[in-house]
């Protein structure tokens, strides 16, 4: 926050966990509608449009997607900007849930293993 600025802090009680607990219900009662990627979206959706903290919902958002992806072996390969426009407007609530998921499943792939 010294380096770059923002505002510390939750926003909202509760949101921050509604927004984890939306995925882990999908995929607890709804196994059929929890693709990675759909689960992937819900946790970025829920995040971006929650307003979980007072500032970095959408850099949360994204930085989210991609370590879900990762721990589940495999990971973003859009470009920064392509990431950008697509979180902006996931936030700005010009972009479904159901979109977001297709956007990652076009813009992820196998986790590539970083060798020495």
């Amino acid at each position: 926050m010294a380096e770059h600025g923002g505002l510390l802090g939750p926003s909202r009680e509760g949101a921050l966990e509604g927004a984890l607990a939306g995925p882990q219900a999908r995929y607890r009662y709804a196994p059929e509608s929890a693709s990675l990627e759909q689960l992937a979206a819900a946790y970025g959706y829920g995040l971006a449009r929650g307003h979980c903290f007072a500032d970095g919902n959408k850099r949360l958002c994204l930085a989210v997607i991609d370590v879900f992806l990762q721990l589940n072996g495999r990971e973003l390969t859009a470009g920064e900007a392509d990431a950008v426009v697509t979180i902006r407007a996931v936030a700005a609530g010009e972009m479904s849930e159901e979109a977001l998921a297709e956007w990652i499943r076009a813009n992820s792939g196998p986790l590539v293993q970083q060798t020495d």
